[in-house]
């Protein structure tokens, strides 16, 4: 909509308020030497129908899974506002001792409540934490968080702190 302003100037007014709305992100989180995947609406309102495609292939959690693939990325119905969901991609090291694809380029589309579609672009360059120093964090074995599998599993360090490797099992 156009109108005339007090100088006589055209201004294109505003047909919707830009606050109020979705806007769906994906991120590669680092913490400590591990990767995360999260999709996030950072915006005000809830996103509808939320897809994420990758530019190319690769691979997490040992190498044994197609990230790119997962049903996470092909459609979430619905993404309420400030809602994140994030899955484990793998450590840092063994990602890039794979030689996994540093640069990826998501494509992200969702709907708003209106139907209409939006599309972002969002480029990753993970090369810059190949050289990030981070500090592990020993897990207690009679954390709350530690299943009984893990506990199971727990090796011992020259220092005696127990580590815990728990892998991802395939549901029946």
């Amino acid at each position: 909509m156009r109108k005339k302003s007090p100088s006589g100037q055209q201004v294109t007014a505003k047909l919707e308020d830009d606050s109020s709305r979705p806007e769906v992100i994906v991120d590669f989180v680092f913490e400590r030497g591990v990767f995360h995947l999260a999709v996030e609406n950072i915006g005000t309102a809830p996103a509808y129908r939320v897809a994420v495609k990758f530019d190319r292939e690769f691979h997490g959690q040992g190498g044994r899974q197609e990230m790119s693939g997962l049903r996470l990325f092909r459609c979430i119905e619905f993404l309420p506002p400030h809602r994140r969901i994030e899955t484990l991609l793998d450590t840092s090291s063994a990602y890039f001792q794979r030689r996994e694809p540093t640069r990826l380029t998501t494509t992200i589309s969702f709907r708003d409540a209106c139907r209409r579609l939006h599309q972002r672009r969002i480029v990753h360059d993970l090369s810059i934490y190949k050289d990030v120093s981070y500090l592990l964090k020993p897990i207690g074995m009679n954390s709350p968080v530690v299943p009984e599998m893990a506990r199971a599993a727990a090796t011992t360090t020259t220092r005696g702190v127990n580590y815990v490797h728990i892998e991802r099992t395939p549901l029946q």
